[in-house]
């Protein structure tokens, strides 16, 4: 087996992918157009986007990863938006894309059409809520486009599934198609519930960082083939794991905290970088089978798809937002403020990725022995869907946030919040430390007592400081002088260390704990008053 070329491939992807932070142009959109172009390049390797790898083993661990970070508290409290936009819109998208592509393209099936309409009903909102982070929306709203992006894809496939199932001829009507998706949504948040204390408990077990971690790794797949050994949709047992992972998370050791961050982080990384290039990888699969059309009558169909997917996004969410404040006080009450720019950004972030053409890719080729109709066209207007959101909304996502001018994040506010827990937490430390250091059996030397009342006075006052004067000399405020000069002070240190162990004065060995300790203290001096820096 040829290796080079997927090492190839991750270490391109990941050029790119690191190259994009530096540009005003969004990564995954970087990425496709990367590999579109190195589609034609003689000598690529031909690369094939496989649905039986991207489904089980690509997806569990990118929505693993985006549940870990996101908010149990903040999406229990927007439920119904979430709800609205991953079921109700996916599940409206699906029907209408499905039929207006059926009235567009002539001879297309109203059952293929609705295949297609499943297929790209799902929106990719890793790029829109990583921008709307960079812009510093408020938080109802990344809360809201992040909740949709960990629902939707189960509502998508399972629609799939159904649409697919009408189109190879099972005659299951609405009754049985309801009754589908209520299995794959009530089965994979049964199997989520089941699954998430058992394997928070053997977390909280294993003492090892390395065992926790090698867990943690394994966790989305095992919840993902669990749920759908039953039947029951793996994306939502993986999401609902996740959420009571991460909102547990500090019951798990610090070390395996850290080391899991950076994990999930290389992890979400490579993958998100790897799929987005493989997508402009697709093109000369995709173009291939579109001999029976005209390339003018192919982009009209296409065009005319990716009207239908921004038109119909803006057609459920403005009642979406409008109508249940209409109808119920008790909404008006706890949502009050909400503009008309709100639905408008909320619309516009709709962009589709890897799991529309992941979803496209596992369209059967024949069904009882003739060809899927239309499925070469299917998987063209779900390429170009994909790359034509991806630009179009993509790029004019962020103009149009300033243009709005949206109430961004009160970063003083939020500072402040966070210095008074600060504050709360360290007086109740020292009232702990206190009562510790007047037992015999903790009795320690008083400079060493000290250093630990000077730490936890430190921790209290950095957040403070942030809100303070800045040096007029450096334009730094008193907590970044202190981090500075932390960083500055340990790099002394290291420099020592490297020396005695050059000199062989000490081992590698013994130079490698201390210089992990030094990591250890330098981490915590740089995360000291960071969190909303």
């Amino acid at each position: 087996m040829d290796v080079l070329p997927l090492v190839g491939l991750v270490a391109a992807s990941a050029a790119i992918a690191g190259a994009a932070r530096r540009t005003p142009v969004p990564a995954p959109l970087l990425l496709v157009a990367a590999g579109l172009a190195a589609a034609y390049v003689p000598g690529v390797p031909d690369y094939t986007l496989d649905p039986h790898i991207v489904l089980p083993l690509v997806l569990p661990p990118l929505l693993h990863t985006a549940a870990l970070d996101s908010s149990y508290l903040d999406l229990r409290a927007n439920v119904r938006p979430v709800a609205l936009l991953s079921v109700g819109y996916v599940l409206f998208a699906t029907l209408a894309v499905g039929y207006l592509a059926h009235l567009m393209v002539p001879d297309l099936p109203l059952t293929a059409a609705l295949v297609l309409g499943a297929v790209i009903a799902p929106p990719d909102a890793v790029a829109a809520t990583a921008v709307a982070r960079r812009l510093g929306l408020p938080g109802r709203i990344t809360t809201i486009l992040q909740g949709e992006s960990l629902v939707n894809d189960a509502t998508a496939i399972t629609a799939y599934k159904v649409a697919l199932a009408a189109a190879l001829g099972a005659s299951i009507g609405w009754a049985g198609s309801l009754a589908e998706f209520a299995l794959a949504a009530i089965g994979g948040i049964a199997a989520g519930l089941v699954l998430m204390v058992p394997i928070h408990w053997l977390r909280r077990c294993l003492r090892a960082p390395l065992l926790q971690n090698t867990l943690s790794l394994l966790i989305p797949f095992v919840a993902y083939a669990a749920a759908e050994r039953v039947h029951a949709s793996g994306v939502l047992a993986v999401v609902v794991v996740a959420l009571y992972l991460g909102h547990r998370s500090w019951q798990v050791d610090f070390a395996t905290r850290l080391q899991e961050e950076a994990v999930w982080k290389v992890v979400a990384f490579l993958l998100e970088s790897s799929v987005f290039a493989l997508i402009g990888l697709q093109l000369p699969h995709v173009v291939r089978g579109l001999d029976p059309y005209g390339a003018g009558e192919a982009v009209w169909y296409a065009l005319g798809v990716f009207a239908a997917v921004v038109v119909v996004r803006f057609v459920w969410v403005f009642p979406a937002t409008y109508l249940p404040r209409w109808l119920s006080r008790r909404v008006r009450e706890r949502e009050p403020g909400v503009t008309w720019t709100s639905p408008v950004i909320v619309g516009w972030a709709g962009m589709r990725g890897v799991v529309s053409l992941a979803i496209a890719f596992s369209i059967p080729v024949a069904m009882d022995g003739e060809p899927f109709p239309a499925r070469d066209l299917v998987l063209f207007l779900t390429f170009t869907t994909v790359i034509g959101t991806l630009v179009v909304q993509g790029l004019t996502l962020p103009p149009l946030i300033r243009a709005l001018k949206l109430p961004g994040r009160d970063a003083t506010a939020e500072t402040l919040a966070e210095a008074q827990a600060q504050s709360e937490a360290s007086r109740a430390a020292e009232r702990r430390l206190e009562e510790l250091l007047a037992d015999e059996r903790n009795a320690l030397p008083q400079p060493l007592a000290d250093r630990l009342r000077t730490v936890l006075e430190r921790r209290r006052n950095a957040v403070w400081e942030r809100l303070g004067a800045v040096n007029a000399l450096t334009g730094e405020s008193a907590d970044d002088t202190y981090r500075r000069l932390a960083r500055e002070v340990i790099d002394a240190e290291r420099e020592v260390f490297v020396r005695l162990r050059d000199a062989r004065r000490i081992d590698d060995e013994m130079m490698r704990t201390l210089l992990r300790r030094l990591d250890l203290e330098e981490a915590a001096a740089y995360r000291e008053g960071t969190s909303s820096g």
